[in-house]
């Protein structure tokens, strides 16, 4: 039995060593040779400080920028560690809403979200991802159609000729990968970023 269970052993040893230390090593020091940007988290720095990363969206409030999509994330209710509350793009806590095609609520909430979008005289157009959430609650792009949908907005919170602001837009659009994979989008941040530029 001794000498099953020594070849046994040594070969969980050597597995764990190979497969939980040395793999996760050499992927982790070629990503840092290759792709030192990405493996750091992509992070976006001005004048020194960290203000994001192109893969987290965030959430913009202010009406001199565009807005990404709605998030569903949530965290500890400060009040009552048993509930939860809405925490916008908590990288901490990404999820969804969970809610089917079905739901009543999802219904609701997005009828409400179109609804708001209207009131607030943000867009003039509903672009799906405009009142929807993401599946992790944390995407950094929203559709070429609803940036375009905010520019009038941002031009007069910023008291800026719309073109201008649509041509920023337009400049920022990421197309599909090789062509084919993905969708047209455009990173908020990076949008928002090339807003700030032009003062």
């Amino acid at each position: 039995m001794l000498s099953q269970i020594r070849p046994a052993i040594v070969m969980i040893v050597l597995f764990t060593a190979l497969t939980g230390l040395a793999y996760p090593l050499a992927i982790t020091g070629v990503a840092q040779l290759v792709f030192p940007e990405q493996a750091n988290g992509s992070v976006v720095e001005r004048n020194g400080v960290v203000i994001g990363s192109r893969l987290i969206g965030q959430n913009f409030a202010d009406d001199r920028y565009f807005h990404g999509r709605p998030s569903a994330t949530s965290a500890p209710d400060p009040n009552d560690s048993s509930k939860t509350v809405d925490a916008p793009y908590n990288a901490a806590n990404s999820s969804g809403s969970n809610l089917g095609p079905t739901s009543q609520k999802l219904l609701d909430r997005v009828n409400a979200a179109i609804e708001a979008e209207f009131a607030a005289g943000r867009i003039d157009v509903v672009a799906a991802d405009a009142v929807t959430t993401s599946a992790s609650g944390l995407d950094p792009h929203i559709s070429p159609q609803f940036a375009l949908a905010q520019v009038h907005a941002i031009a007069v919170a910023r008291k800026l000729p719309e073109n201008r602001v649509r041509t920023i837009v337009e400049n920022q659009i990421e197309q599909r990968l090789a062509g084919f994979i993905g969708e047209p989008r455009v990173n908020v941040l990076e949008l928002n970023l090339a807003l700030d530029q032009l003062h």
